[in-house]
Protein backbone atom coordinates (compact mmCIF):
# COMPACT_ATOMS: atom_id res chain seq x y z
CA UNK A 1 0.00 0.00 0.00
CA UNK A 2 1.50 3.31 -1.06
CA UNK A 3 0.75 6.71 0.46
CA UNK A 4 2.11 10.05 -0.58
CA UNK A 5 1.53 11.83 2.75
CA UNK A 6 2.36 10.30 6.14
CA UNK A 7 -0.76 9.58 8.12
CA UNK A 8 -1.35 11.34 11.43
CA UNK A 9 -0.04 9.11 14.21
CA UNK A 10 -2.94 9.79 16.56
CA UNK A 11 -5.37 8.98 13.75
CA UNK A 12 -3.45 5.78 12.99
CA UNK A 13 -3.90 4.55 16.56
CA UNK A 14 -7.40 5.98 16.88
CA UNK A 15 -6.61 7.97 20.05
CA UNK A 16 -7.05 11.65 20.97
CA UNK A 17 -4.02 13.96 21.09
CA UNK A 18 -4.11 14.00 24.90
CA UNK A 19 -4.04 10.19 25.15
CA UNK A 20 -2.08 8.80 28.08
CA UNK A 21 0.61 6.13 27.74
CA UNK A 22 -1.88 3.53 28.99
CA UNK A 23 -4.32 4.66 26.28
CA UNK A 24 -1.57 4.25 23.68
CA UNK A 25 -0.73 0.75 24.92
CA UNK A 26 -4.34 -0.37 24.84
CA UNK A 27 -4.83 0.99 21.32
CA UNK A 28 -1.62 -0.56 20.01
CA UNK A 29 -2.38 -3.92 21.61
CA UNK A 30 -5.85 -4.03 20.08
CA UNK A 31 -4.64 -3.03 16.60
CA UNK A 32 -1.70 -5.45 16.77
CA UNK A 33 -4.13 -8.32 17.41
CA UNK A 34 -6.05 -7.24 14.33
CA UNK A 35 -3.32 -6.41 11.79
CA UNK A 36 -0.11 -8.22 12.77
CA UNK A 37 1.03 -10.48 9.86
CA UNK A 38 1.29 -13.42 12.28
CA UNK A 39 -2.49 -13.35 12.76
CA UNK A 40 -3.72 -11.53 9.63
CA UNK A 41 -3.04 -12.98 6.19
CA UNK A 42 -4.53 -10.14 4.12
CA UNK A 43 -2.14 -8.55 1.55
CA UNK A 44 -2.08 -5.12 3.21
CA UNK A 45 -1.78 -6.38 6.81
CA UNK A 46 2.00 -5.99 6.95
CA UNK A 47 1.98 -2.40 5.67
CA UNK A 48 -0.88 -1.50 7.97
CA UNK A 49 0.93 -2.93 10.96
CA UNK A 50 4.08 -0.99 10.05
CA UNK A 51 2.03 2.22 10.26
CA UNK A 52 0.59 1.17 13.61
CA UNK A 53 3.98 0.21 15.05
CA UNK A 54 5.60 3.42 13.74
CA UNK A 55 2.89 5.52 15.37
CA UNK A 56 3.21 3.72 18.68
CA UNK A 57 7.04 3.89 18.75
CA UNK A 58 6.94 7.66 18.28
CA UNK A 59 4.03 8.54 20.58
CA UNK A 60 5.24 6.28 23.42
CA UNK A 61 8.58 8.15 23.50
CA UNK A 62 8.22 11.46 25.38
CA UNK A 63 10.92 13.28 23.41
CA UNK A 64 9.71 12.13 19.99
CA UNK A 65 6.09 12.80 20.90
CA UNK A 66 6.90 16.38 21.96
CA UNK A 67 8.73 17.01 18.67
CA UNK A 68 5.89 15.48 16.67
CA UNK A 69 3.22 17.48 18.51
CA UNK A 70 5.07 20.71 17.76
CA UNK A 71 6.40 20.19 14.23
CA UNK A 72 4.60 17.12 12.88
CA UNK A 73 6.55 14.52 10.91
CA UNK A 74 9.23 17.11 10.06
CA UNK A 75 10.10 17.35 13.76
CA UNK A 76 11.36 13.76 13.75
CA UNK A 77 13.89 14.26 10.95
CA UNK A 78 17.42 13.93 12.24
CA UNK A 79 16.42 12.59 15.65
CA UNK A 80 18.27 9.44 16.79
CA UNK A 81 15.97 6.58 15.91
CA UNK A 82 13.41 9.13 14.66
CA UNK A 83 10.34 7.69 13.00
CA UNK A 84 10.32 3.95 12.27
CA UNK A 85 13.25 1.57 12.13
CA UNK A 86 11.61 -0.54 9.43
CA UNK A 87 11.57 -3.93 11.19
CA UNK A 88 8.46 -5.76 12.38
CA UNK A 89 8.57 -7.17 15.91
CA UNK A 90 7.15 -10.66 16.19
CA UNK A 91 3.89 -11.24 18.01
CA UNK A 92 5.95 -13.04 20.66
CA UNK A 93 8.04 -9.90 21.21
CA UNK A 94 4.92 -7.76 21.45
CA UNK A 95 3.37 -10.04 24.04
CA UNK A 96 6.64 -10.14 25.96
CA UNK A 97 6.70 -6.31 26.05
CA UNK A 98 3.21 -6.09 27.51
CA UNK A 99 3.13 -9.18 29.72
CA UNK A 100 6.78 -10.03 30.49
CA UNK A 101 6.87 -7.69 33.50
CA UNK A 102 4.08 -9.69 35.16
CA UNK A 103 6.53 -12.56 35.62
CA UNK A 104 3.96 -15.26 34.83
CA UNK A 105 3.68 -15.42 31.03
CA UNK A 106 6.06 -17.19 28.72
CA UNK A 107 6.63 -16.85 24.99
CA UNK A 108 3.71 -16.98 22.55
CA UNK A 109 2.30 -20.47 22.41
CA UNK A 110 5.52 -22.13 23.59
CA UNK A 111 6.26 -21.30 27.22
CA UNK A 112 9.34 -19.94 28.92
CA UNK A 113 12.54 -21.88 28.98
CA UNK A 114 13.78 -23.12 32.29
CA UNK A 115 15.96 -20.60 34.05
CA UNK A 116 19.69 -21.22 34.05
CA UNK A 117 21.92 -21.06 37.11
CA UNK A 118 21.55 -17.80 39.01
CA UNK A 119 24.01 -16.07 41.29
CA UNK A 120 23.53 -16.40 45.03
CA UNK A 121 22.24 -13.54 47.14
CA UNK A 122 24.62 -10.67 47.90
CA UNK A 123 25.22 -9.79 51.54
CA UNK A 124 25.75 -6.35 53.07
CA UNK A 125 27.52 -5.65 56.34
CA UNK A 126 28.99 -2.61 58.12
CA UNK A 127 32.55 -2.29 59.41
CA UNK A 128 33.57 0.35 61.95
CA UNK A 129 37.00 1.95 61.41
CA UNK A 130 39.04 4.38 63.45
CA UNK A 131 40.24 7.55 61.74
CA UNK A 132 43.79 6.17 61.64
CA UNK A 133 42.68 2.87 60.10
CA UNK A 134 40.97 4.80 57.31
CA UNK A 135 44.16 6.79 56.72
CA UNK A 136 46.71 3.98 56.78
CA UNK A 137 44.58 0.94 55.89
CA UNK A 138 44.20 -2.18 58.00
CA UNK A 139 43.42 -5.89 57.98
CA UNK A 140 40.36 -6.45 60.16
CA UNK A 141 38.51 -9.64 61.10
CA UNK A 142 34.76 -9.46 60.43
CA UNK A 143 32.21 -12.00 61.68
CA UNK A 144 29.69 -12.79 58.93
CA UNK A 145 26.57 -14.90 59.44
CA UNK A 146 25.42 -16.39 56.17
CA UNK A 147 23.81 -19.44 54.58
CA UNK A 148 26.29 -21.96 53.22
CA UNK A 149 26.12 -25.22 51.31
CA UNK A 150 25.71 -28.10 53.76
CA UNK A 151 29.02 -29.91 54.18
CA UNK A 152 27.35 -33.23 55.04
CA UNK A 153 25.12 -33.68 51.98
CA UNK A 154 27.12 -31.34 49.71
CA UNK A 155 23.98 -29.35 49.02
CA UNK A 156 21.81 -32.22 47.77
CA UNK A 157 19.57 -32.18 50.87
CA UNK A 158 19.64 -35.99 51.02
CA UNK A 159 21.11 -38.04 53.86
CA UNK A 160 24.52 -39.49 52.87
CA UNK A 161 23.99 -42.90 51.25
CA UNK A 162 20.71 -41.81 49.64
CA UNK A 163 19.97 -39.78 46.54
CA UNK A 164 17.30 -37.23 45.62
CA UNK A 165 14.88 -38.35 42.92
CA UNK A 166 13.36 -36.50 39.99
CA UNK A 167 10.27 -34.54 40.98
CA UNK A 168 7.20 -36.34 39.56
CA UNK A 169 5.23 -33.09 39.42
CA UNK A 170 7.52 -31.15 37.06
CA UNK A 171 9.59 -34.06 35.68
CA UNK A 172 12.78 -32.43 36.89
CA UNK A 173 12.29 -29.08 35.18
CA UNK A 174 11.55 -27.20 38.40
CA UNK A 175 8.63 -25.45 36.69
CA UNK A 176 5.03 -26.17 35.77
CA UNK A 177 3.20 -24.73 32.75
CA UNK A 178 -0.49 -24.09 32.44
CA UNK A 179 -2.25 -22.87 29.30
CA UNK A 180 -4.41 -19.77 29.71
CA UNK A 181 -6.46 -17.55 27.43
CA UNK A 182 -5.53 -13.86 27.45
CA UNK A 183 -6.75 -11.22 25.00
CA UNK A 184 -7.70 -13.88 22.49
CA UNK A 185 -4.30 -15.63 22.55
CA UNK A 186 -3.16 -18.89 24.06
CA UNK A 187 -0.67 -17.96 26.79
CA UNK A 188 1.51 -20.26 28.84
CA UNK A 189 1.73 -19.40 32.54
CA UNK A 190 5.04 -20.68 33.94
CA UNK A 191 5.60 -20.94 37.70
CA UNK A 192 8.05 -22.69 40.02
CA UNK A 193 6.97 -26.18 40.98
CA UNK A 194 5.32 -26.08 44.41
CA UNK A 195 6.37 -29.63 45.29
CA UNK A 196 10.13 -29.32 44.74
CA UNK A 197 10.29 -25.53 45.18
CA UNK A 198 11.85 -25.16 41.74
CA UNK A 199 14.77 -27.54 42.39
CA UNK A 200 13.56 -30.32 40.08
CA UNK A 201 14.26 -32.97 42.72
CA UNK A 202 12.54 -34.25 45.85
CA UNK A 203 14.27 -35.71 48.90
CA UNK A 204 12.76 -38.79 50.56
CA UNK A 205 15.42 -39.11 53.32
CA UNK A 206 16.44 -35.60 54.42
CA UNK A 207 20.00 -34.88 55.57
CA UNK A 208 20.23 -34.83 59.37
CA UNK A 209 22.43 -31.71 59.31
CA UNK A 210 20.39 -29.38 57.08
CA UNK A 211 17.02 -31.22 57.30
CA UNK A 212 16.79 -31.57 53.55
CA UNK A 213 17.46 -27.93 52.71
CA UNK A 214 21.00 -28.39 51.40
CA UNK A 215 21.83 -25.14 53.19
CA UNK A 216 23.00 -24.37 56.74
CA UNK A 217 23.50 -21.07 58.56
CA UNK A 218 26.97 -20.46 59.97
CA UNK A 219 29.07 -17.58 61.27
CA UNK A 220 32.46 -17.22 59.66
CA UNK A 221 35.32 -14.85 60.45
CA UNK A 222 36.59 -13.17 57.28
CA UNK A 223 39.61 -10.93 56.96
CA UNK A 224 38.78 -7.60 55.31
CA UNK A 225 41.75 -5.79 53.76
CA UNK A 226 41.07 -2.04 54.02
CA UNK A 227 43.26 0.00 51.63
CA UNK A 228 44.82 3.30 52.79
CA UNK A 229 42.75 6.41 52.15
CA UNK A 230 39.21 5.01 52.36
CA UNK A 231 36.42 7.36 53.42
CA UNK A 232 33.20 7.07 55.35
CA UNK A 233 30.44 5.38 53.32
CA UNK A 234 32.75 3.59 50.87
CA UNK A 235 32.18 -0.12 50.16
CA UNK A 236 34.60 -3.01 49.83
CA UNK A 237 33.46 -5.95 47.72
CA UNK A 238 34.51 -9.45 48.70
CA UNK A 239 33.76 -11.54 45.63
CA UNK A 240 32.14 -14.93 46.25
CA UNK A 241 31.67 -14.37 49.99
CA UNK A 242 27.89 -13.98 49.78
CA UNK A 243 25.33 -16.79 49.90
CA UNK A 244 25.39 -19.86 47.62
CA UNK A 245 23.29 -20.10 44.49
CA UNK A 246 20.00 -21.98 44.81
CA UNK A 247 20.59 -23.93 41.59
CA UNK A 248 24.29 -24.43 41.01
CA UNK A 249 25.28 -20.93 39.96
CA UNK A 250 28.10 -18.82 41.42
CA UNK A 251 27.83 -17.53 45.01
CA UNK A 252 26.91 -13.94 45.73
CA UNK A 253 29.28 -11.25 46.95
CA UNK A 254 29.75 -9.57 50.32
CA UNK A 255 29.67 -5.77 50.33
CA UNK A 256 31.26 -4.19 53.40
CA UNK A 257 30.17 -0.60 54.08
CA UNK A 258 32.78 1.43 55.95
CA UNK A 259 31.82 3.59 58.94
CA UNK A 260 34.76 5.83 59.88
CA UNK A 261 34.73 7.22 63.43
CA UNK A 262 35.24 10.92 64.06
CA UNK A 263 38.64 11.95 65.45
CA UNK A 264 39.14 13.96 68.60
CA UNK A 265 41.26 16.61 66.81
CA UNK A 266 41.33 15.93 63.07
CA UNK A 267 38.71 16.60 60.43
CA UNK A 268 38.93 15.24 56.91
CA UNK A 269 38.51 17.52 53.90
CA UNK A 270 38.93 15.45 50.70
CA UNK A 271 42.55 14.23 51.00
CA UNK A 272 43.60 16.88 53.51
CA UNK A 273 43.44 16.74 57.30
CA UNK A 274 42.31 19.89 59.09
CA UNK A 275 43.54 20.70 62.61
CA UNK A 276 42.81 23.75 64.74
CA UNK A 277 45.71 24.87 66.94
CA UNK A 278 45.63 27.62 69.58
CA UNK A 279 48.56 29.93 70.28
CA UNK A 280 48.89 32.97 72.55
CA UNK A 281 49.15 36.58 71.41
CA UNK A 282 52.91 36.70 72.01
CA UNK A 283 53.48 33.65 69.80
CA UNK A 284 51.26 35.17 67.13
CA UNK A 285 53.07 38.49 67.21
CA UNK A 286 56.65 37.28 67.59
CA UNK A 287 56.46 33.85 65.91
CA UNK A 288 57.41 30.54 67.46
CA UNK A 289 58.07 26.84 66.86
CA UNK A 290 55.36 24.64 68.37
CA UNK A 291 54.50 20.95 68.35
CA UNK A 292 51.19 19.82 66.89
CA UNK A 293 49.63 16.33 66.57
CA UNK A 294 49.59 14.61 63.17
CA UNK A 295 48.57 11.10 62.11
CA UNK A 296 52.30 10.33 62.11
CA UNK A 297 52.77 11.59 65.68
CA UNK A 298 53.83 14.98 67.03
CA UNK A 299 55.59 17.27 64.56
CA UNK A 300 57.15 20.74 64.76
CA UNK A 301 55.32 23.64 63.15
CA UNK A 302 56.84 27.08 62.54
CA UNK A 303 54.53 30.00 63.41
CA UNK A 304 55.58 33.08 61.39
CA UNK A 305 55.73 36.41 63.20
CA UNK A 306 52.55 38.41 62.74
CA UNK A 307 50.29 35.36 62.38
CA UNK A 308 46.60 36.29 62.54
CA UNK A 309 43.69 34.33 63.97
CA UNK A 310 42.27 32.14 61.21
CA UNK A 311 45.52 31.90 59.23
CA UNK A 312 46.16 28.46 57.74
CA UNK A 313 49.58 26.80 57.70
CA UNK A 314 50.14 23.82 55.37
CA UNK A 315 52.09 20.73 56.46
CA UNK A 316 52.77 18.93 53.21
CA UNK A 317 52.43 15.17 52.84
CA UNK A 318 50.79 14.58 56.22
CA UNK A 319 47.25 14.15 54.95
CA UNK A 320 45.20 11.24 53.54
CA UNK A 321 46.63 8.84 50.92
CA UNK A 322 44.99 9.45 47.53
CA UNK A 323 43.04 6.27 46.86
CA UNK A 324 42.73 5.14 43.24
CA UNK A 325 39.96 3.03 41.70
CA UNK A 326 42.12 -0.11 41.72
CA UNK A 327 42.55 0.09 45.50
CA UNK A 328 46.11 1.41 45.42
CA UNK A 329 47.16 4.88 46.54
CA UNK A 330 49.26 7.56 44.89
CA UNK A 331 50.69 10.35 47.01
CA UNK A 332 49.07 12.01 50.01
CA UNK A 333 47.22 15.17 50.86
CA UNK A 334 48.41 17.72 53.40
CA UNK A 335 47.60 18.70 56.96
CA UNK A 336 46.09 22.18 57.21
CA UNK A 337 46.58 23.84 60.58
CA UNK A 338 44.08 26.62 61.29
CA UNK A 339 45.51 29.05 63.85
CA UNK A 340 43.39 30.27 66.73
CA UNK A 341 44.91 33.13 68.77
CA UNK A 342 43.84 32.88 72.40
CA UNK A 343 43.42 36.03 74.45
CA UNK A 344 44.08 35.41 78.15
CA UNK A 345 41.04 35.88 80.38
CA UNK A 346 43.11 36.34 83.58
CA UNK A 347 46.31 38.35 83.95
CA UNK A 348 48.84 38.74 86.71
CA UNK A 349 49.72 42.28 87.80
CA UNK A 350 52.95 42.17 85.81
CA UNK A 351 51.15 40.83 82.69
CA UNK A 352 48.49 43.57 83.00
CA UNK A 353 51.19 46.24 83.28
CA UNK A 354 52.96 44.94 80.21
CA UNK A 355 49.71 44.73 78.19
CA UNK A 356 48.74 48.26 79.23
CA UNK A 357 52.10 49.51 78.09
CA UNK A 358 51.72 47.58 74.81
CA UNK A 359 48.19 48.90 74.37
CA UNK A 360 49.36 52.54 74.72
CA UNK A 361 51.96 51.95 72.05
CA UNK A 362 49.50 50.29 69.63
CA UNK A 363 46.74 52.88 69.97
CA UNK A 364 42.96 52.44 70.11
CA UNK A 365 41.95 52.44 66.42
CA UNK A 366 39.31 49.84 65.51
CA UNK A 367 39.05 48.42 61.95
CA UNK A 368 35.74 46.63 61.15
CA UNK A 369 36.12 43.21 59.47
CA UNK A 370 33.72 41.01 57.55
CA UNK A 371 32.54 37.94 59.44
CA UNK A 372 34.45 34.88 58.22
CA UNK A 373 33.93 31.33 59.41
CA UNK A 374 36.44 28.50 59.47
CA UNK A 375 35.19 26.98 56.21
CA UNK A 376 35.35 30.37 54.47
CA UNK A 377 38.97 30.83 55.54
CA UNK A 378 39.88 27.33 54.41
CA UNK A 379 38.20 27.95 51.06
CA UNK A 380 40.11 31.19 50.58
CA UNK A 381 43.37 29.51 51.59
CA UNK A 382 42.94 26.57 49.22
CA UNK A 383 41.83 28.82 46.38
CA UNK A 384 44.99 30.87 46.73
CA UNK A 385 47.41 27.99 47.25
Amino acid sequence: MERTMPRDYYETLGVPRNASKDDLKRAFRQLARQYHPDVNSSPDAEERFKEINEAYQVLSDDQKRAAYDRFGHAGLNGMPGGGFSGGIPSMEEILEEFFGSLGGFGGFGSGRRRRGPVQGRDLHQELRLSFEQAVFGAEIDLDVTRRETCGVCKGSGAEPGTQPRTCPECNGTGQVRRMQQAFGFNMVNVTDCSRCKGRGQVVDTPCHECRGQGIVTRTRTLMVKVPPGVDDGMQIRLAGEGEPSPNGGPPGDLFVALDVARHEFFERRNNDIVLEASINVAQAALGDIIKVPTVEGESELTIPAGTQAGDVIRMRGLGIPKLRRDGTSSGRGDQLVVINVEVPSRLSKEQRRLFEELGRSLGHEVTPQKARGLRDRLTDFLAGS
